[in-house]
C-alpha cells in the first residue's frame, strides 16, 4: 500500500470521525452503519462537510430499494435524503427496464453495479424535468452516487401524508389536479410516472404531491403506453371509490398518446 494511499485512509478516517458528531443521534449513526456501505457514510459526511445538509435525522420512509430521512440545511430549511440500497441484486434487476429503452439513458453501462447509481440521477433529472413542467414534486437539491438531496415534503420534520391515508376536503378537486399533472407530464415534460397511485402522492395542505419518479421514462420508450394506462386506471380506481366522477380511461388516455 502506497504512503499516499494510507494518507488518503487516515485523512477519510478522520473525516468519518469528525462528522459523526454532526449527526444528530448516536444511535442513527450505528443505524447507517449497519445499513449503509462505507462509500455511502462518506458521501453522507460528504454532504455534511460541503454544507449541503447541517444534519441527518431519523427515516421518513423505507422502501424496498431506498430509504428517506429527514435532514437540515444550514439556513433551517427542511431537506429529504433518499438513499439507495447498494446491495440489492433483485432490485437491480426489475430497473434495467425504465432505464433500456429511455433515449435519454442510451449510453448507460449494463454493469449492475453502475445502476443504483443511475438510478438517482434518473430520479434528479426527471424530478427536475417535472418541475419544470409545472408538475408539483419534491424539488431536488443534488445527487451523489447513490445519495439523493430534495425538497422535504411536511413540516417540522413530519412528513405530508399518503393520498392513501390522508383526509381529502374535496376529492373531485384533487382528482382534476392529479389527471393535469399526468397531462402536464406526458405533454409538457414528455415523461410517463409509471407507478402513479394513492402510495406515490403526498398531500400537502391538501395540494397533491407527487413523489417516487425514478422510474418514470420518456414518452418514446416501448413501454410508456402501457405504464401511462396503468397510472391512470390506478388513479381512477381510488377516486372512483370517493364517490368522484372520473374520466373515461381509454379517451383519457388517447387524448394524450394522439396529442
Amino acid at each position: 500500500m502506497s504512503e499516499a494511499f494510507k494518507k488518503f485512509e487516515r485523512k477519510s478516517e478522520k473525516q468519518e470521525k469528525e462528522q459523526r458528531i454532526k449527526i444528530k443521534r448516536s444511535e442513527e449513526y450505528e443505524y447507517l452503519e449497519g445499513v449503509f456501505d462505507k462509500i455511502t457514510l462518506l458521501i453522507v459526511y460528504k454532504l455534511l462537510n460541503d454544507e449541503v445538509i447541517s444534519e441527518l435525522n431519523g427515516v421518513v420512509s423505507t422502501g424496498k430499494e431506498s430509504k428517506v430521512f429527514h435532514a437540515k440545511a444550514k439556513d433551517g430549511r427542511d431537506l429529504a435524503v433518499k438513499i439507495y440500497f447498494t446491495g440489492n441484486l433483485e432490485f437491480k434487476k426489475s430497473i434495467r427496464r425504465y432505464i433500456e429503452g429511455d433515449p435519454r439513458f442510451s449510453g448507460v453501462k449494463r454493469k449492475i453495479s453502475s445502476l443504483i447509481e443511475e438510478w438517482a440521477r434518473k430520479e434528479y433529472i426527471n424530478l427536475e424535468t417535472y418541475s419544470e413542467a409545472g408538475v408539483r414534486v419534491p424539488k431536488p437539491i443534488t445527487v451523489r452516487r447513490n445519495v439523493l438531496v430534495m425538497e422535504f415534503i411536511g413540516k417540522d420534520g413530519v412528513s405530508a401524508p399518503l393520498l392513501k391515508e390522508a383526509s381529502v376536503d374535496d376529492p373531485q378537486k384533487t382528482y382534476e389536479e392529479v389527471v393535469e399533472y399526468i397531462r402536464r407530464g406526458v405533454l409538457k415534460a414528455n415523461l410517463v410516472h409509471g407507478d402513479l397511485s394513492e402510495y406515490n402522492i403526498l398531500m400537502l395542505e391538501q395540494e397533491p404531491v407527487i413523489i417516487d419518479v425514478s422510474q418514470a421514462v420518456d414518452i418514446s420508450h416501448p413501454l410508456a403506453k402501457e405504464l401511462l394506462q396503468r397510472d391512470i386506471k390506478n388513479i381512477n380506481r381510488f377516486f372512483r371509490q370517493l364517490g368522484v366522477s372520473v374520466y373515461a380511461e381509454e379517451e383519457l388516455l388517447k387524448e394524450l398518446i394522439n396529442a
